[in-house]
């Protein structure tokens, strides 16, 4: 039985009231989410509880436990003060279900007077069905992860500033 993937990719962005070496220092020395997870968060997905290992060069490997499992993240590319890509090579986690993370990103840019754009981007594959149904409340509820952990980077960077428009989301599917 020849079984469709979704391929998809959720980005969100958050602006914040610090400078965009500010941020980046929040960014790479970030460790774990200090406040706990929204009730609605907990529902679904599992609760962050650590991160360990390096994040600042290619190569570098971090292990992020959750409640229930573990990721491992490959950093694949960096710009320093701009970029961070990666890789997650181990998924011993489950993320709602069937949904396998494959990787993401941060990007940072200065949108001016002092304030500072942050952008994660997630890339996962999904295999709930009918996809048309799933794929949006996957997406929601990543965005509204990405919130949690947005904001959580920007407490620890300064004064976070409100959302810069609205989150922005693409979606494909491939067998």
């Amino acid at each position: 039985m020849n079984r469709e993937v979704a391929h998809c990719v959720v980005v969100t962005r958050m602006s914040f009231a610090v400078t965009m070496g500010q941020l980046w220092r929040s960014l790479m020395f970030y460790e774990q989410i200090d406040e706990p997870p929204p009730w609605y968060l907990r529902l679904l997905l599992p609760r962050p509880i650590r991160t360990e290992g390096e994040k600042s060069a290619v190569g570098d490997e971090a292990l992020c436990f959750y409640e229930g499992g573990h990721l491992v993240k490959r950093v694949t590319h960096i710009e320093p003060g701009q970029r961070v890509e990666f890789v997650v090579v181990e998924q011993q986690l489950e993320v709602g279900a069937a949904i396998q993370l494959s990787g993401g990103s941060y990007a940072l840019r200065e949108i001016g007077g002092g304030r500072s754009e942050l952008c994660v981007t997630t890339r996962y594959t999904g295999g709930r069905r009918p996809r048309w149904a799933w794929r949006s409340i996957e997406s929601a509820f990543c965005h509204l992860f990405h919130h949690h952990l947005l904001t959580s980077i920007g407490r620890k960077a300064g004064k976070s500033m409100p959302p810069v428009a609205a989150s922005e989301q693409q979606s494909s599917v491939s067998s």
